[in-house]
């Protein structure tokens, strides 16, 4: 279990509360748009990642995994972020907040869920209660930006719409999930991705963030990524 402090906003309302997560899960392709689901598939294989077996897959990673820092280690130079929006349950009620699901591309061409396990998942601290952008859940935006070689460059850009909606993916989830029960109280579950501008590399610092235009609001985080070495 890992316990993490969040800033619940709902209502015009903002509560911290320490929330303790059980079990985590990362859901890998799962966009709607099979073509750019491909292109991300095909990003990946010229890393040498094997295509997937079916989609969406449910990946499961310890919570030891899931950070609010502004700093992660990570084990050589092989490594890189996705902005990702996750869906928290607390209590029954779905939660909504963005994170990267930060993995080590060399680890991940023997095995995905190897390179899953393999790097810290930064999460912004703040979290939006799901119901209430429900009504215009399609215009929710998500980008991400990476700082290489001391550019701050865009890396990612579109719309939550790109991935299939949570309540799909929860369903599907549950399919898989039947005898523990499906997205239940205490968990978390990092949603998809969207395809890298300019292709997946690494950086020095990544930053994303999660945009409701309609209600003109913002979750964002950023955290620099420092290289241990490979001695052997």
């Amino acid at each position: 279990m890992r316990e993490l402090t969040f800033e619940l906003l709902s209502d015009g309302a903002a509560q911290a509360r320490t929330v303790p997560i059980k079990r985590t899960i990362v859901a890998g392709w799962t966009a709607r748009d099979v073509e750019a689901m491909e292109k991300h598939i095909a990003e990946l294989e010229e890393l040498g990642v094997a295509r997937p077996a079916r989609t969406p897959v449910f990946y499961r990673v310890s919570c030891s995994c899931l950070s609010l820092a502004d700093k992660i280690e990570v084990i050589g130079s092989a490594s890189s972020g996705e902005a990702e929006f996750f869906l928290l349950n607390l209590e029954g009620d779905v939660w909504l907040g963005t994170g990267s699901d930060h993995t080590d591309r060399e680890a991940e061409a023997h095995g995905v869920t190897l390179s899953k396990q393999m790097c810290d998942k930064p999460l912004a601290g703040s979290v939006w209660r799901l119901a209430d952008v429900a009504d215009h859940w399609d215009d929710i935006q998500i980008r991400s930006y990476a700082v290489i070689d001391g550019e701050r460059v865009l890396y990612q850009e579109g719309q939550v719409s790109a991935m299939l909606a949570p309540d799909t993916l929860l369903e599907l989830y549950a399919k898989e999930d039947d005898a523990k029960g499906g997205f239940s109280p205490e968990d978390l579950m990092l949603c998809g991705t969207l395809p890298a501008i300019g292709g997946v590399r690494p950086a020095g610092r990544f930053e994303f963030e999660l945009v409701d235009p309609v209600l003109d609001r913002r979750l964002h985080h950023g955290y620099d990524i420092v290289e241990l070495p490979i001695l052997g």
